[in-house]
């Protein structure tokens, strides 16, 4: 029974990987670079969701609504705020300015949110699933996050693969000077990646909140498993990033179940840098093919 609850516990967190994961596919997809700021985009959310609908009272639709919107706009503002003006003079400070970003809008809902952590009351977090009269120590919400994951996930690789503005977005990476030619509005193009890349960071987050405390700083180690579970997929893939999400997200539950928490951080890892050994460009990635 324990391991069952870990086995459900674990697709329910890498799933919230998975979603944060995605937003590094399309913003490197479509424009060579991805966002650093993605842990705290999850968390902008989040701090959104709870701040509408508890302080302010609104209910939990429009709370949830306009803070995937708001989440969205940071996208916008990170793209042309962090990403555009170096990536306009190939230049990849962009690395460090997103970076930096994620660490300004951290520090600003520090100040205005406060440092106390703070639950989100959900209906779908208030009591666990039983069988047979047996608690399995698994929230119902625990189990919607892996079915938005692949919903998602599915929506993307469609849209990238079978759709005329999924194409364009695609063409953006591949070769600039022929899709400019092409009357592809290149700049749109990648801020609509930012922008998309920073919703789904903000759905993890809303999703995650009611089962995690809300705060500040929560984004920070969520963004940097996120980042290396899109490595590990392979970047290049929308279900590759997708699987490899719920793949470290079961890893990481079972081994807590089994060994203790204090282990967990030092065998993902490990085994995140032992895959990478085996194959370097990702368990679903392909190597990239130079042009001489």
């Amino acid at each position: 029974m324990l391991l069952l609850s870990a086995l459900i516990s674990g697709l329910g967190l890498g799933s919230m990987y998975g979603l944060m994961a995605l937003g590094f596919y399309i913003t490197y997809a479509v424009s060579g670079t991805v966002n650093f700021a993605q842990g705290s985009s999850m968390m902008l959310g989040a701090v959104l969701c709870f701040t509408f609908s508890q302080t302010l009272g609104w209910p939990m639709w429009a709370a949830i609504v306009l803070a995937l919107a708001l989440c969205a706009l940071y996208g916008l503002v990170v793209e042309i705020l962090a990403v555009r003006p170096f990536a306009n003079r190939g230049s990849n400070a962009w690395l460090m300015s997103t970076v930096a970003l994620g660490i300004v809008l951290d520090n600003v809902v520090m100040h205005t949110f406060g440092k106390e952590p703070r639950s989100l009351p959900s209906p779908l977090a208030l009591s666990s699933i039983e069988v047979g009269g047996v608690s399995l120590g698994v929230y119902p919400l625990q189990l919607l996050i892996p079915v938005v994951g692949l919903l998602l996930a599915a929506v993307l690789h469609r849209i990238s693969r079978h759709t005329r503005w999924g194409i364009a977005m695609l063409a953006v990476v591949q070769n600039r000077d022929a899709a400019r030619l092409m009357g592809i509005p290149i700049v749109r193009a990648i801020a609509v990646a930012f922008a998309l890349s920073t919703l789904l960071a903000g759905i993890a987050g809303v999703l995650i909140a009611p089962l995690f405390n809300v705060n500040a700083d929560m984004g920070t180690l969520f963004g940097l498993k996120a980042f290396a579970v899109a490595i590990l997929g392979g970047i290049t893939s929308a279900w590759g990033v997708m699987i490899a999400g719920l793949l470290f997200g079961i890893a990481e539950a079972l081994i807590t179940a089994t060994l203790g928490s204090g282990y967990t951080q030092i065998i993902t890892f490990a085994l995140v840098i032992v895959v990478l050994a085996i194959r370097p460009n990702g368990l679903f990635g392909r190597a990239q093919v130079k042009k001489v």
